[in-house]
Formats: structure tokens, sequence, C-alpha cells
């Protein structure tokens, strides 16, 4: 197994273990969630590390001691993305090794600002 399959199948399994532990705390009705629901809580992950940045970049999380409030804002945007991707079966890994090697030959800053 190559590395591009070791990191697919790593990819993966987080997707199913956030969408598991997500289901399990009651987070996923019967019904379902609506797209702009998920994307919403997308949004509101990373305005939760936007703040945490504005404040103190290197506060400590109150939940994971063990690390910055920062990383933990980040890791709580990746929760959401991959939570969303497994219940709608979408390939966010295979996607996301795609988009890195498609953005490898794009041209400097390919007409971008920032």
């Amino acid at each position: 197994m190559g590395a591009n399959e070791i990191i697919l199948a790593c990819i993966r399994q987080l997707s199913a273990e956030c969408h598991e532990v997500a289901k399990d705390h009651g987070f996923w009705p019967e019904e379902g969630r609506n797209d702009g629901e998920l994307i919403a809580l997308v949004h509101s992950e990373a305005s939760e590390l936007l703040e945490a940045c504005r404040k103190n970049k290197d506060a400590v999380s109150p939940h994971i001691p063990s690390h910055l409030l920062t990383e933990e804002e980040c890791a709580d945007i990746i929760i959401r993305v991959l939570d969303m991707a497994h219940a709608r079966k979408w390939d966010v890994a295979g996607a996301l090794l795609e988009k890195i090697k498609f953005n490898r030959n794009r041209e400097f800053k390919h007409g971008k600002a920032f």
C-alpha cells in the first residue's frame, strides 16, 4: 500500500469516526440535516478560530490542555467538514489529494492578491 492509499484510508476512517461521534451525541436526527446548516456550522468554527487568533494565539485550550485553542478550533473545522462529507458520501479524502496535486502546478498566486 502506497502513501496516498494510506492517507486516503486514514482520512476516510476519520470521517467515519467524526460522523459516528456526532450521531452518537444526537447531532443527526433521523430526518438528517440540511447542507446550509452544516456549512453554517463549519463557518461558526472558522469564526471561533478567528476570535482565538485575535484574542491570544498562544492560549491553551480549556478542553484539551495539551494543545492551543487555535489548534482545537482548527480541529473543530476539520471535524465538521469530515462529518458532513461522510454523511453525504462525498470523497473528500480523494478530492483533497487531487486538489493538492492540482495546486502544485498552478502559477504563482494564480491571479490572487492573497
